[in-house]
């Protein structure tokens, strides 16, 4: 497709215009990352329309979990992007404060891919590293973003994805490596301590009404099995207990959407469970549209061939090694040795990453301003004129609760979401 890059003047407007025609509303930019032999990332850039010159505004990349589940595609059309999934505008588009940056990371997922299985990314390490490369050859294509303030927000998985990029775009920037603006990172219902999400699953649950105390106790047994296997760093029986756990839930409470508990359950349900972590970070929502929207209109308009989410369900496969590590120690790293803005999140109604156990891995950070945060103030967070929250704060953490919001808060509760975003990006600067 033609480039369509340049400065204007008509009728002693100056208009600028970046990027190319793909598909959507915006101008736009996306390619592809060959990041090792074999492994190739495909990234989708929105430029914003909220301002006259796009590079007065951050760049705001955003990951999507799983892993496997695409930001191209899930990200893009459910969350933030400009269009929905029926090609409708989204009035709560981060396009109005950000230029938006969809990754489909790792490897694999969405229309990224590998040309062998050997290519696949097997720990958080490696994607790390991998994200750096795709991160080299972005600025390559489009240098004026080197300046341009970098925050990088996240979902689930993500989060966990995250949390050790940053640490070494930091390393990177660092060492000279890289030239990078990166400000601050948001962890939403993010994966970052497993053991302290599914030791709180049933206590969580309890609290709710949504299991009795014969049953707690039940999951009080299974929960003492996880906290060995995971104090012994058996990780393959602690993935074991993981999906056991999960089978019990969905006996007990009778199919608890895991992403937002107040979900309605029809009573003809049955559970489309099929392999690893199909039902763990698959989100729920338009899948079909997605999936039809992106072969049959967006990869054409974008020229791309790769079959969009054709190797999505292997990432998961590779990964499980790695699926129910913690990286606590390293959100401790970016916020003893780093300047960079942590933002944690988390919507109280979420069961998978659920707010009992993100707070405890909190709570349990060894860091410069941990007598901070244990001393703090937790305030109201308001958003569109209502309360929708608390907020916390502790040298350059932030923690958000979420109000009225499970796993997606971006679906739940965009306008929480947007002061999150806003907060992020005001206190960085």
């Amino acid at each position: 497709m033609e480039t369509r890059k340049g400065v204007f003047i008509l009728s002693n407007l100056i208009v600028i215009v970046l990027g190319r025609q793909g598909f959507g509303p915006t101008d736009q930019e996306w390619g592809y990352a060959t990041v090792r032999d074999g492994a190739h990332i495909f990234w989708w850039m929105h430029y914003t329309n909220a301002v006259q010159n796009p590079l007065e505004k951050p760049l705001v990349i955003w990951l999507q979990g799983g892993p496997g589940v695409s930001s191209t595609g899930y990200g893009n059309f459910v969350e933030i992007g400009p269009w929905d999934a029926n090609k409708q505008p989204r009035n709560t588009t981060w396009l109005n404060y950000a230029n938006l940056l969809f990754v489909d990371n790792p490897v694999g997922t969405g229309f990224s891919y590998v040309d062998y299985p050997e290519a696949y990314a097997t720990n958080n390490t490696q994607i790390a590293k991998d994200f750096i490369e795709l991160l080299r050859s972005f600025y390559k294509r489009l240098p004026d973003f080197e300046k341009v303030p970098l925050y990088i927000f996240s979902e689930s998985y993500g989060g966990k994805m995250t949390a050790e990029i940053a640490l070494h775009v930091y390393w990177a920037v660092k060492n000279g490596t890289i030239k990078c603006n990166l400000k601050g990172v948001g962890l939403g219902d993010a994966w970052i301590s497993p053991i302290d999400s599914i030791t709180t699953w049933h206590t969580y649950l309890y609290n709710m009404g949504m299991i009795d105390k014969s049953a707690y106790g039940h999951f009080d047994k299974v929960v003492e099995e996880a906290k060995v296997a995971e104090s012994q760093g058996n990780y393959t029986e602690l993935l074991r207990i993981f999906f056991e756990l999960e089978n019990d839930i969905d006996s007990y409470t009778i199919n608890a959407d895991f992403y937002n508990i107040l979900t309605p359950i029809r009573a003809d349900f049955r559970n489309k469970k099929n392999g690893f972590g199909n039902i763990l970070f698959k989100p729920a929502g338009p899948e079909d549209e997605i999936e039809t929207l992106m072969k049959k209109e967006v990869a054409p308009a974008l020229n791309v061939t790769h079959n969009w989410g054709s190797q999505g369900d292997d990432v998961f496969v590779y990964l499980q090694d790695d699926f129910m590590r913690s990286v606590t120690k390293i959100v401790e790293q970016l916020l003893n040795e780093t300047d960079i803005i942590v933002g944690v999140y988390n919507g109280q109604l979420d069961l998978i990453v659920d707010t009992i156990g993100t707070e405890q891995w909190v709570n349990n950070l060894q860091f410069k301003n941990a007598s901070e945060w244990v001393n703090g103030i937790r305030y109201g967070l308001v958003a569109d004129d209502y309360y929708t929250g608390f907020q916390k704060n502790a040298g350059n953490l932030r923690f958000y609760w979420v109000s009225r919001s499970g796993h997606m808060v971006a679906v739940d509760n965009p306008g929480a979401l947007s002061f999150i975003l806003s907060d992020i990006i005001i206190h960085s600067n």
